[in-house]
């Protein structure tokens, strides 16, 4: 029996979401139809195509095959245009996880470019700081920090940037100027949440002055800078975000500051897929155009 070529595309819609319910809502149909024709496919190919993962569906090995198979639907079915124009591949939602700074700062604008160009496209970021997964259904880009240890997944490095120590112009007025890593002992940190860091090459600052205590901590990024500019202590931030606040200064530039890699992590099949490969070409080309800021220069 051969497979249906709109159970095909009914499947390629769950491999991109990890879910039937959304993948319903992007074909236009409802949760039971989506679960009907993927049975009807599976019976049809003669095995199952989806496995359940952590956080939805997966393809089987068959269901990869079946999966490109449908893509090359896709790429025939897109050259029926009207008046003989191809509608724009770049389309459809690309969904990706990274650290909050990243978001803001690479991902945001260089998002907003591409959509000026392909008003098609959706981008879903989800923000937070952790390793890459080992299940990845329904991401297609992760952004993290430092080297990811991934199997069946492709991992590229997508360039570094600085953190340093800075505080406000007020506190160092009240509390004095450090003159050395060592006058830093005693101040408040103003950093991660330490029981609830992931990522093992963000533990700089407590490895580098273990004697500051623990002043106010945040999962986020943003809280950092603004509690730093605050006052409530010193803060270990990414001097691209840092840098762009005045009321900032950063200490001791030449003794304490740690140089991390940002890395993208995609599945083996993401790159097939046009609007994926233009996020991530449009990622890479907003790090090099902000090395410099990045690197702290």
């Amino acid at each position: 029996m051969k497979a249906n070529p709109d159970d095909l595309l009914v499947l390629l819609a769950v491999s991109r979401s990890a879910k039937f319910t959304t993948a319903a809502q992007a074909l236009g149909l409802n949760h039971t139809t989506v679960s009907r024709r993927i049975a009807a496919l599976e019976k049809s190919l003669g095995g199952r195509v989806l496995a359940r993962a952590a956080g939805g569906w997966e393809v089987t090995e068959l269901g990869a095959r079946a999966v490109r198979a449908a893509e090359e639907v896709e790429t025939v079915l897109a050259t029926l245009g009207p008046t003989g124009a191809a509608p724009d591949p770049i389309a459809g939602v690309v969904r990706m996880t990274a650290t909050d700074g990243f978001s803001a700062y690479i991902v945001a604008p260089a998002v907003a470019r591409l959509r000026r160009e392909h008003p098609g496209l959706s981008v879903e970021v989800v923000t937070m700081t952790r390793r890459a997964l080992q299940q990845r259904s329904g991401l297609d880009i992760e952004v993290v920090v430092g080297e990811p240890q991934v199997h069946r997944a492709e991992a590229v490095r997508l360039g570094d940037y600085r953190l340093g120590m800075y505080a406000s112009r007020s506190y160092l007025a009240e509390q004095g100027t450090p003159e050395s890593v060592a006058g830093l002992s005693g101040h408040p940190l103003v950093y991660f949440v330490d029981s609830m860091l992931q990522v093992d090459s963000l533990d700089a600052p407590r490895r580098l002055v273990p004697t500051m205590r623990d002043g106010l901590t945040s999962t986020n990024v943003f809280v950092h800078v603004e509690a730093t500019r605050a006052g409530a202590g010193i803060g270990f931030l990414p001097c691209f975000m840092a840098d762009l606040h005045d009321d900032l200064v950063r200490l001791l530039p030449r003794e304490i500051g740690e140089l991390l890699p940002y890395w993208m992590v995609l599945r083996p099949d993401s790159m097939r897929q046009p609007a994926v490969a233009a996020v991530v070409h449009a990622l890479r080309e907003q790090m090099s155009q902000h090395r410099e800021k990045l690197l702290g220069r």
